[in-house]
């Protein structure tokens, strides 16, 4: 029972929030955030146990040493962290830094902004979609449904996925090849919904800034996807309060 506090924790502001009548049960946002895993990149080594040895960043003494990988390849095919294996690495796009990562979702209504579900899972381009369909599942399917989301959810995967579910996306439209077409777009609440997507990197921002979720100080897929329900949760009672 100890292990599902946080769910619990974060279902019973959630029912506070309904009860008071601040949460919408029909319009939604969802997006995702990279988690900076705790393991630095030394520890991303090959899979290969003949290869693992010679990485090996300890001495005869027991103190770290330097390891140079430049020019090494490396990727989560080949390599995996020792100290986090559930970590990935991956870069927010190109020419940025690439780091082990996990990826943290929300799903928040478009009301009054409030976080409604989360998760977190590997790091992956493809999670997020996953992730995102994964949230909206969660909710009471309603022929009025929508949610709102960035051109990175502008995939046949999360638009084909919404639609099967009876779900509007109301997703930011690529410039070319997109999945949303001018039968959403020319909606009003098209541009409701992407007007209140953009509230999602308040919450983003919180957590990270004063919920500890910048790096992170624990280990493994089901204990950040904890610390990131506990933490989406103090921010859930900071916005009750202001109510």
């Amino acid at each position: 029972m100890t292990s599902n506090i946080d769910e619990h924790l974060f279902d019973a502001i959630k029912k506070q929030a309904y009860a008071k009548q601040l949460l919408s049960r029909d319009h939604f946002s969802v997006d995702g955030t990279l988690l900076e895993a705790s393991a630095s990149l030394k520890s991303f080594k090959p899979k290969q146990s003949d290869q693992y040895n010679q990485y090996d960043d300890s001495n005869q003494d027991g103190h770290r040493q330097e390891v140079n990988f430049h020019g090494e390849k490396r990727s989560n095919k080949t390599h995996q962290s020792t100290t986090d294996p559930e970590s990935k690495l991956f870069r927010k796009g190109p020419g940025k830094e690439a780091k082990l990562s996990f990826m943290g979702h929300i799903l928040t209504e478009n009301r009054n902004g409030l976080i409604v579900e989360t998760e977190v899972t590997q790091a992956g381009t493809s999670k997020e979609w996953d992730a995102g369909l994964d949230l909206i599942a969660r909710q009471s399917t309603r022929p009025t449904l929508t949610v709102g989301a960035d051109k990175g959810y502008d995939t046949p995967a999360f638009v084909d996925g919404c639609r099967v579910m009876k779900v509007t996306p109301h997703v930011a439209g690529k410039t070319a090849n997109s999945c949303i077409d001018g039968r959403t777009t020319s909606k009003e609440g098209y541009r409701i919904s992407q007007r209140k997507r953009k509230r999602l990197e308040e919450p983003f921002g919180w957590t990270k800034t004063f919920g500890n979720m910048r790096k992170l100080s624990v280990r493994g897929i089901k204990n950040v996807g904890w610390q990131f329900r506990l933490s989406a949760t103090a921010y859930s009672i900071i916005r009750l309060m202001a109510f």
